[in-house]
């Protein structure tokens, strides 16, 4: 007598169709993680190319975003759920697994749903071999909720470790946030934790900030130029025809800072300048002044984006595709250099979710020489008198106070005189922005998530003597 065969736990007969959201998020991490590609520049070419309507965009932002905010809690979880380590497993369906575990722990999706919708997605977008794990795993996964698996993963740990457990966040950041930060490590960690709402900036010269408020959006507390919160910003005339574009208030107030200092008149230069959002804000602030921005980019497709940026502006600032260590242009050229310098990004967490979790510690370490190379070639770009913004979108002393006293000591040495003017000075509209510098004040500007509700936003002001 031959034996009945043996149940998978997952559904018989025809498969339902997966919706629209939850492939379109699935598709997103599969470019995250198996393309390199930034969770919310995917996920906005799917969209976009797909024609979700607005409920089953929202819910694949929603995925897309959660899952990657807390995978590394989500695959500690799921590894203790399964029993086994995540690399045992297919890429693809670590991620539909990342997907449920979101809708199961984080979301209000009755559990069956859930659990049931990940089966479905499996069988379609890889096979029905992975569905009986798929129903297996999360169904251990929802045996607790998510409180009581961080409980569970964090029992016998204390101090960092503890708060990166809980904070979901890796334990090299949540030291470098304690670090820091002390007592306020934990409201910053969550902060990153917080989705921002999009910021909106105008182009100065071009339309006025009253005109996103009349469309309604809510001013910013401090950028004079900003304004928050108007659903789509594609959606605005201002927006679509470029007299307006999506900045973040930190880079908004970074690039008005630069715009306070006094300094000779001339050019000015925003030397790393991809996407271009500050060199449209620069454009219109110089151009107030009389004068203009030249702005330079090493990669060509990101030279496009500032080109771009700056469609609206008549006559068009020069944008050229340039090293910033070789420069394409005579040293003391310009008054004003913005140098906002590629670094890790680990300021930015909340807008690039699977940015904790991508990058390592070394990554740090590999961007510093580049970050004082372009120093020292933004300071022998500047003219006497002249000031350099020197910018990173991390906290990381390593890529901020580090970089700067590196490049002003060496550059001392060889007499040339460069000073640390006190950057908190030029945004006292800004409570609580300064920072420690090395040589015992506090003229840093360090911009916080929990703080100011922007990104964690470093700026350094040096005078070229």
């Amino acid at each position: 007598m031959s034996r009945p065969p043996r149940r998978t736990g997952a559904r018989r007969g025809p498969r339902r169709p997966v919706d629209p959201a939850r492939r379109a998020a699935f598709d997103a991490l599969r470019a995250v993680h198996a393309g390199g590609a930034y969770a919310n520049l995917a996920l906005a070419e799917i969209l976009d190319r797909r024609h979700l309507d607005e409920r089953d965009a929202a819910l694949a932002t929603e995925l897309v975003a959660g899952s990657s905010r807390l995978q590394g809690t989500y695959d500690a979880i799921l590894e203790a759920a399964a029993g086994r380590p995540l690399s045992s497993l297919q890429p693809a369906a670590v991620d539909v697994l990342r997907l449920g575990t979101h809708q199961v722990l984080s979301m209000r999706i009755p559990t069956r749903a859930a659990v049931d919708s990940a089966v479905d997605l499996a069988g379609t977008a890889i096979g029905e071999r992975v569905t009986g794990l798929v129903n297996a795993v999360l169904r251990k996964v929802a045996a607790h909720d998510l409180d009581a698996w961080v409980d569970r993963l964090s029992a016998g740990t204390s101090g960092v470790e503890r708060l990166a457990l809980r904070t979901h966040h890796p334990r090299w950041i949540a030291q470098t946030y304690a670090d820091l930060l002390g007592e306020e490590a934990a409201a910053a960690l969550e902060a990153d934790n917080v989705a921002p709402r999009p910021t909106l900036v105008v182009r100065p010269g071009l339309t006025e900030r009253d005109d996103l408020v009349a469309a309604g959006a809510t001013a910013t507390r401090w950028s004079p130029y900003g304004a928050v919160g108007v659903g789509n910003p594609g959606d605005l005339v201002a927006v679509r025809d470029g007299r307006a574009g999506v900045q973040d208030e930190g880079s908004q107030l970074v690039a008005l800072a630069l715009s306070r200092v006094e300094a000779p008149a001339g050019r000015w230069l925003d030397m790393c300048a991809g996407p271009g959002g500050k060199a449209a804000l620069l454009t219109g602030l110089a151009r107030a002044r009389g004068e203009d921005v030249l702005a330079a980019e090493v990669a060509e497709h990101r030279a496009g984006l500032v080109a771009q940026a700056l469609r609206a502006y008549r006559p068009r600032p020069g944008v050229i595709c340039a090293d910033g260590t070789r420069p394409a242009w005579r040293a003391g050229a310009f008054a004003r250099v913005m140098l906002d310098a590629p670094c890790t990004g680990l300021g930015a967490l909340r807008r690039r979710p699977e940015s904790r979790w991508r990058h390592q510690p070394e990554d740090v370490d590999d961007l510093v020489p580049l970050q004082a190379q372009l120093l020292v070639s933004a300071i022998r770009s500047t003219l006497p008198g002249g000031v350099v913004a020197y910018v990173t979108c991390s906290p990381h002393p390593s890529e901020t106070e580090d970089v700067v006293q590196t490049v002003v000591d060496e550059l001392g040495a060889q007499r040339t005189v460069v000073e640390v003017l006190d950057a908190p000075a030029f945004l006292p509209e800004v409570p609580a922005c300064g920072r420690a510098d090395p040589w015992g004040g506090q003229r840093f500007v360090q911009l916080w998530p929990h703080r100011h509700g922007t990104d964690a936003m470093f700026l350094a002001l040096l005078r070229v003597g």
